[in-house]
């Protein structure tokens, strides 16, 4: 492990909505190799299962529109699943994201497989599973549940890895905790940041439609078109899942430094000479 000095790339104090969004943009940069190579093998996997139930909803290439009416709803279990999915993949790498997250707050450098042994991958799993069983139940329920199992709950695995938490529930329930804090400060800003990556991942994803489109009606390639999207899409979600999962990363820290005086913790352990590091550890 390097020191850089004591200043790191996220901030040690309450920052803006915007500051919240760089930094994570920031942490995502410093660990872009295994974070998007994680994210990219899940975004695949996630898309080969997708296209299994896409064959029996209504849901066509090249954008995945869908008819939404009372008497056909056989669209409800593909969106529901690509829902869920989205949870489970921010989930798993928000575990990777949250044992960078410490680092990188207090200005050390630590090697990527030093990192991986931080993340506690069968907790992380668990939790991953739990809180895509609960978007699937609340997108089939009527989609407006999955907004409050994201916000409130979508930290979850960053607790876990940041805070060393011994039990895998008491991460959820600390998630929801802070989520709520400052007027849902932490909820509002998840969906916040949702909202922005979802239209960058549209704007990705039909950029390359477009021009797989243009490649099939130039080349007759009729065939090709089924698998651009998938890849397409595969691509584009990535990068998103990615970004997103260091942004709970940063927003968890940025919380804790509002409503529980991280910084102040940190800087004390500073001025008398010990690892700043425990500062991060509840248990």
């Amino acid at each position: 492990m390097r020191v850089d000095g004591e200043t790191g790339i996220i901030p040690l104090r309450a920052m803006t909505a915007g500051e919240v969004l760089d930094a994570a943009v920031a942490l995502l940069r410093r660990h872009a190799a295994p974070l998007l190579t994680l994210s990219l093998t899940l975004a695949v996997v996630e898309q080969l299962l997708l296209s299994r139930l896409r064959t029996f909803a209504p849901i066509s290439p090249s954008l995945y529109y869908w008819r939404i009416n009372s008497e056909d709803i056989d669209w409800v279990p593909a969106v529901a699943a690509g829902l869920a999915g989205e949870a489970f993949i921010i989930a798993i790498l928000g575990a990777y994201a949250g044992a960078a997250a410490g680092p990188a707050l207090l200005g050390h450098r630590v090697r990527d497989r030093d990192l991986l042994r931080r993340t506690r991958p069968l907790a992380a799993l668990l939790i991953a599973l739990v809180l895509a069983t609960l978007t699937f139940g609340a997108a089939v329920a009527g989609f407006l549940g999955v907004i409050f199992v994201y916000g409130l709950a979508g930290m979850s695995t960053v607790v876990l890895t940041v805070d060393r938490t011994a039990n895998p529930f008491t991460a959820v329930g600390r998630a929801v905790g802070r989520a709520t804090r400052s007027g849902m400060r932490g909820v509002l800003l998840r969906l916040l940041g949702y909202l922005v990556w979802l239209a960058i991942r549209l704007a990705l994803g039909s950029g390359w439609i477009i021009a797989a489109g243009t490649i099939t009606s130039v080349a007759g390639w009729a065939w090709w078109l089924d698998w651009a999207v998938p890849i397409a899409w595969a691509i584009a979600n990535a990068v998103a899942y990615a970004a997103l999962a260091c942004l709970d990363a940063v927003l968890l820290l940025e919380i804790r430094v509002r409503t529980e005086g991280l910084d102040i913790a940190v800087n004390r352990a500073r001025s008398l000479g010990t690892d700043p590091a425990a500062a991060l550890v509840v248990r």
